[in-house]
């Protein structure tokens, strides 16, 4: 199965990809020198709101019938799929890969981006722990061991790492046999973690929660945060810088992003014709190349969090303890950039790919089943024909990404950095949003 992602490449822009490259650097510059001079106090605010939605809407949301309504039909759906993957074709015809490679790790972050936490919502082993939990007459939130606190989020980015693996490094990530096991193995840790910990477990370790969590933190429909209890709270539409400042700060938060924002870029750097040769010229042997891919991965993503690591804590005037918070207290401000990157590498894949798993959905068998008159229904490939567009539309998320990121990070340091070194400590992240932005740019459009 060929899970090529980026459609429009360096030769369908319209103008030279050297011109990009130097003026998305100088882009970055100058929004950073404009933000010096006016934004000079911290604004962004998780309180703050453009306004609050109508009561009705928010009785509707946040009614019993309709959660219950939608973990039903996120229950029978993932279901429909499980049953697929073992009964249904396993060759490319499989709705499987689509679902898993689409559905799953790009459109439910892309939506969670939009109107908040969706996997939290849908996620099938919640509904089945809530079940289980109250058949046996305990809270879904009580376990048998509370959850360490030093333990953090690092199952979730343990999580996360496997599945770039499989789909970055795997031999076959198109298998659906390999992809159907790392299933099971998901289900199978997920809900023991969550029987030993309660839902504390899905907070923080799940990898899809903790993904649509972490990009939710930009969604304009979010939650009040004004109010003293959960109950109290409405829905509101905001800014959605407003709310990079609600990330937890937890051990591996960093690493959370970096697997993010590193897996994305080694799948851009993983398409060069360079490094192709470099792998090919190495090892003959399936398991050499799989070794190397495995090696990319790894160095890129540990790259990114070390560089980030570093650049954070580039700064003087704060104690030892402070100065070590840094990287945790900033890594929301990387989050803008892992929505542009995910924006411009898969939107293309997200669009067509996922318009032909749902027709595969609807006829898995390839029998003519025809409920809902998809028979008569075809891919548009409107994105393909259109490439000039497409990689306009790239290197326009990718520079907004990152313009955003550098907004959040220096209202950061105004709030975190002492008067005398707000500027100079914010200087080695703003040359490393640089060069992420040059770098990022550069491999997406093949070097």
């Amino acid at each position: 199965m060929n899970l090529a992602h980026g459609l429009g490449g360096s030769t369908d822009l319209p103008i030279p990809v050297t011109s990009v490259l130097i003026g998305g650097a100088w882009a970055l510059s100058i929004s950073f020198a404009v933000l010096i001079f006016a934004w000079r106090k911290p604004r962004l605010d998780p309180s703050h709101r453009w306004f609050t939605l109508s009561g009705n809407i928010v009785r509707l949301a946040d009614s019993r019938w309709t959660r219950a309504a939608i973990r039903a039909l996120g229950l029978a759906f993932f279901a429909y799929v499980a049953v697929l993957s073992f009964i249904g074709p396993q060759d490319a015809s499989s709705a499987l890969p689509g679902v898993f490679y689409v559905l799953l790790w790009v459109g439910v972050p892309v939506l969670s981006a939009l109107v908040g936490p969706v996997w939290r919502l849908i996620s099938p082993l919640r509904t089945l722990h809530s079940l289980a939990s109250a058949a046996v007459g305990r809270s879904p939130a009580s376990g048998f061991a509370r959850y360490p606190d030093g333990l953090g989020t690092w199952p979730a980015v343990a999580g996360l790492f496997a599945f770039a693996w499989i789909e970055l490094a795997y031999l076959d990530p198109g298998q659906v046999s390999a992809i159907r096991l790392w299933c099971v193995a998901y289900v199978l840790i997920t809900f023991l973690g969550a029987v030993v910990f309660g839902d504390s477990w899905f907070e923080r370790a799940d990898p899809f929660e903790k993904f649509s969590d972490t990009l939710s933190r930009m969604a304009p429909l979010a939650r009040s945060t004004t109010e003293r209890t959960p109950a109290q709270r409405t829905l509101v539409l905001r800014n959605p810088l407003d709310g990079l400042r609600s990330l937890p700060v937890l051990p591996g938060t960093v690493a959370v992003v970096a697997v993010l924002l590193g897996s994305t870029a080694f799948d851009s750097a993983s398409q060069i014709t360079a490094w192709r040769n470099l792998v090919d010229s190495t090892t003959s042997s399936v398991a050499g190349g799989v070794l190397w891919r495995t090696l990319g991965l790894t160095v890129m993503i540990c790259f990114v969090g070390v560089s980030f690591w570093c650049a954070s804590r580039a700064t003087g005037g704060l104690t030892r303890s402070k100065r070590a918070a840094l990287p945790g207290l900033l890594a929301h401000s990387l989050v803008p950039i892992v929505i542009g990157y995910i924006l411009a590498h898969y939107l293309t894949y997200l669009v067509e790919k996922g318009q032909a798993t749902v027709i595969l959905l609807f006829d898995p068998f390839d029998s003519g089943w025809d409920v809902f008159g998809q028979q008569g229904w075809e891919v548009s490939y409107a994105l393909s024909l259109h490439p000039g567009v497409v990689a306009t539309a790239k290197v326009l998320c990718v520079l907004g990404g990152h313009v955003l990121g550098v907004a959040a990070a220096h209202d950061a340091s105004l709030r975190l950095l002492p008067p005398r070194h707000r500027l100079t400590g914010q200087l080695s992240l703003m040359v490393l949003m640089v060069f992420f932005t040059f770098g990022g740019l550069f491999l997406l459009f093949g070097g």
